[in-house]
């Protein structure tokens, strides 16, 4: 197949619209079913450069979840606690364990289940039946991966009526080594960013505490290959082998780090007992309870606990998540992971993400407020690495 055409471009009245290859080369890819559009392929063909890097990397299954270009989130397959897999609604996932790279896409989609509806999905590996399954029961637009068990395609193919997209990628394809894109009818053209993320950019530590332990090293990749494919200013936290808060697009960077830093408290609070606990009516779906969580956590739109508004939830009045209550929960965290697209500017940030338990940071440096940022990590005892390598994705 040379080209595909689509329904229309990000918007419909934006046509034609269609993708093909500028060299009359074969696309690398086969649409196994569905009508993928030019957002899903956007989502598509970044997220399997994310996956892919991922598992180049780190040498473990990925899999990651998309939301318009950006990832909510991004993970390698490591065994999920129980107390996780409750909070990712997968405790009943028979074999879970057994599958790295269903671990993989549970961890990546339960990280922000909010954002991740209606995603897109990339697999760094042949997709199996244990993650079709996961895939099945979740509002989602289509996958990508290298290829698909029979039976897990079988499955897929049933989603959305017979409709939900599955595209299939030839693992072996290498970009030509200079793309170009068009704004207003002008043509930009650039050097692919084909710059290797490794534990080895991990080596210049700065700080007074030089200590990063592998679990770091895996974590800190996490986050700065998550940045690579996340639209920019962006900053990830990681830990335990997934980006659990992803601030993407944000024109200061401190924006970035209050965002992310509050979905990755958003996620360790959703595995509090009280959370975890609540008396869920049994009709409530998972997209329901995901919203009803969010606000009982972040306390939004409304309050879930109050009268009038418990009984549409619960079986009975919750106990409300005091504030004493998560400060007590969140003080307790240490040993995440934080990575920046670009330079921190300020020490405001590296305060911030602090109170979100980060222990271990890799930014490029390169400011000239380097020395400021590094004595708050110093004050913190947080251990920071210089990259020298920026980020920016547009």
């Amino acid at each position: 197949m040379k080209e595909f055409e689509l329904k229309y471009g990000c918007n419909p009245s934006q046509k034609p619209a269609k993708i093909f290859m500028a060299n009359g080369d074969e696309l690398p890819i086969t649409i196994l079913n569905g009508k993928p559009g030019y957002i899903n392929f956007l989502d598509a063909f970044n997220s399997w450069q994310l996956v892919s890097e991922l598992k180049k990397a780190l040498g473990l299954p990925a899999a990651t979840s998309f939301k318009h270009v950006s990832p909510t989130s991004a993970a390698v397959g490591t065994p999920l606690p129980e107390k996780l897999k409750k909070a990712c609604f997968v405790d009943d996932i028979e074999g879970l364990d057994e599958s790295p790279l269903a671990c993989a896409y549970a961890r990546a989609r339960g990280t922000d289940r909010m954002c991740s509806f209606g995603d897109w999905i990339a697999l760094s590996d042949v997709c199996d039946v244990t993650t079709a399954r996961l895939i099945s029961r979740e509002v989602s637009d289509g996958v990508i991966a290298p290829g698909y068990d029979p039976e897990a395609l079988a499955m897929l193919k049933e989603k959305r009526k017979g409709t939900y997209n599955i595209v299939q990628i030839d693992p072996a394809y290498v970009p030509e080594p200079i793309e170009h894109k068009q704004v207003f009818g002008i043509t930009f053209e650039q050097g692919r960013n084909d710059y290797e993320i490794s534990k080895a950019v991990l080596e210049n530590v700065v700080t007074e505490n030089k200590t990063l332990p592998e679990s770091a090293k895996r974590d800190l990749v996490v986050a700065l290959i998550t940045l690579k494919y996340t639209q920019s200013n962006s900053v990830c936290y990681a830990v335990d082998g997934q980006a659990i808060g992803v601030g993407a697009g944000q024109q200061s960077r401190i924006h970035c780090t209050r965002l992310a830093g509050g979905k990755a408290d958003t996620w360790f609070l959703r595995q509090h007992d009280k959370v975890l606990n609540l008396p869920f009516k049994p009709e409530m779906g998972r997209p329901d309870r995901d919203n009803v969580i969010d606000g009982y956590i972040n306390k939004n739109e409304e309050d879930v606990c109050a009268e009038g508004n418990w009984q549409k939830y619960f079986t009975e009045r919750p106990d409300p998540l005091t504030e004493s209550e998560i400060r007590a929960y969140l003080s307790q965290i240490s040993g995440v992971a934080l990575g920046s697209d670009a330079f921190f500017p300020f020490d405001d940030n590296i305060e911030r993400a602090s109170r979100s338990g980060v222990s271990y940071i890799a930014e490029p440096g390169g400011s000239i407020r380097d020395g400021s940022v590094i004595d708050c990590c110093n004050k913190h005892g947080i251990a920071m690495a210089f990259t020298g390598m920026r980020l920016f994705h547009h």
